[in-house]
């Protein structure tokens, strides 16, 4: 039982009207390993048919929850068993089939995004994992609701350098078929290091083999909340401003733990995780560089800036666990550039660089996210970026991702518009110096050491 007092629920509301606070996704994890079969069509008919069994409440759920506590409900998504693990088959084509049975039922029973289009080659490929990741072009840009994501590296295994490069290659090829709109088909696929099995955002969103038949993950976005406490208290020392987030995430969390236990409840599904994450939206005053303009720094990116991401991550998470026990996903401050207007300004001012955005990520949750590149960024230089965010990843035992859009026909100083929460950001310059010879070597990077860290 959650006990939530007047005062908090006063709170609560003021959040809300004033600080943009909202419950940023619930998301729905579905296990298919029952819909397994030897004909692609037979897989694609039995997983659109428990889509829309299991999920053609989530959305009505939604509403009333919205409606019965006043708090916005941004995203309606599904979470689901990767597809190489369900679809039997070393033909693209049988992938491409479930991708557009998952889009279809996605949109029959209204939800934003589908996540699970997805496998895991930290060590090696299947013949079924490398028809997938040859499918994710096609299937990405022909679909308009399916997000994928590949898991490429891990502390226990290392990096599987030659799935990075074939995952630049992809990467680039959905760029390329989705240039019309400026290639926002890159923006619906994640590199990941470390996936989580039970995460609630897209595009990275997979339900583990680990996960029950149906789950229901949230995740709460608070950025405007912790930025409004950061403004009014301008003389607190770092320590001071430390305890004040940690409070702040606190009272956040629990209204992410009321939703996720109610909407299991109504839904007939177990409760999974509530994932504390701060995640910005392209809305003003909602921004993780707002929130890190106001401890002082100009803009996002000046000296000091991964100091108090840091301290910002772990305020973040402290306060968070003392609110709810079922803490997973990816928990901690997102640094999107495209998704948060402050970011894409510090960017576009050049107080943010991608390296300086590589170090943010060894500190903060997931990595290089919404960021995008110019459309000519050879294959390598693409590898080589997400390689770099996996070594960190791997290296600190953490989850890290690489959401990398190099925008067909675009070049630095160019800006992109994505639309909706991905947003818009300035084209950011990539690296030019060579690194073909130590991409062609290919292979896998071995894991760390793990028990010499003293």
């Amino acid at each position: 039982m959650v006990f939530i007092t007047a005062h908090e629920i006063l709170e609560t509301v003021s959040m809300i009207r004033s600080e943009n606070l909202d419950v940023r996704t619930i998301t729905m994890g579905i296990s298919l390993h029952d819909c397994s079969d030897r004909d692609p069509k037979h897989v694609a008919e039995r997983v659109h048919n428990k889509i829309v069994r299991r999920a053609g409440r989530l959305v009505s759920v939604a509403r009333q929850l919205e409606e019965k506590y006043g708090i916005p409900i941004v995203n309606r998504r599904v979470s689901l068993t990767p597809i190489a693990h369900i679809v039997g088959s070393d033909d693209p084509q049988a992938y491409v089939t479930v991708a557009h049975a998952l889009d279809a039922a996605a949109q029959e029973v209204d939800i934003d995004f589908v996540g699970g289009f997805s496998c895991m080659v930290q060590k090696g490929f299947t013949r079924g994992d490398a028809a997938l990741i040859e499918a994710i072009p096609e299937a990405i840009s022909s679909t308009q609701r399916v997000c994928s994501s590949v898991n490429v590296a891990s502390t226990k295994a290392g990096i599987n350098m030659d799935a990075v490069v074939r995952m630049a290659d992809v990467v680039r090829a959905v760029a390329k078929l989705t240039a019309k709109h400026d290639s926002i088909g890159a923006a619906k696929i994640v590199v990941f290091c470390n996936v989580p099995e039970d995460n609630p955002f897209m595009a990275g969103a997979l339900h583990g083999p680990g996960e029950p038949e149906v789950s229901i993950n949230v995740a709460i976005s608070g950025p405007g909340v912790v930025c409004s406490v950061v403004e009014h208290h301008p003389e607190a020392s770092l320590m001071e401003l430390a305890d004040l987030i940690k409070r702040t995430t606190f009272k956040i969390t629990r209204v992410g733990e009321l939703v996720a236990r109610e909407a299991s409840q109504m839904l007939d599904a177990q409760m999974g995780i509530i994932d504390l994450s701060l995640a910005p939206t392209p809305a003003v005053g909602d921004s993780i560089a707002e929130i890190l303009a106001g401890m002082g720094l100009e803009y996002a990116g000046a000296p000091g800036t991964t100091a108090a991401l840091a301290m910002l991550n772990d305020a973040v998470k402290k306060g968070g666990t003392m609110a709810t026990s079922s803490t997973g996903g990816l928990s901690g401050a997102f640094i999107p550039v495209s998704e948060d207007a402050a970011m894409a300004r510090a960017a576009a001012e050049g107080a943010l660089s991608i390296e300086k955005l590589e170090a943010m990520t060894a500190v903060c949750s997931l990595g290089l996210d919404m960021i995008v590149v110019p459309g000519d960024t050879p294959r390598n230089a693409l590898a080589g970026t997400i390689a770099d965010v996996m070594a960190i990843g791997m290296i600190n035992s953490k989850t890290t991702g690489a959401r990398l859009i190099p925008a067909h026909g675009k070049q630095v100083g160019d800006w992109v518009t994505l639309g909706g929460l991905f947003g818009e950001a300035p084209v950011m310059a990539v690296n030019r110096f060579g690194n073909d010879r130590f991409i062609a070597r290919g292979g896998r990077i071995p894991a760390p050491l793990q028990s010499l860290t003293n």
